[in-house]
């Protein structure tokens, strides 16, 4: 076992980590899309 599996800085999962990532970015490009949609919408 090497010094870094010893000292861990975080102790959560990584599934719960990778999924809030996913979704804040999702979150992200969708927000976009429907700004985008939006203008397209009342811009016509």
């Amino acid at each position: 076992m090497n010094v870094f599996e010893k000292d861990v800085q975080s102790k959560r999962n990584d599934a719960v980590d990778s999924a809030v990532g996913f979704m804040v970015s999702f979150g992200f490009f969708a927000t976009l899309f429907i700004i985008a949609t939006l203008i397209k919408f009342f811009g016509s």
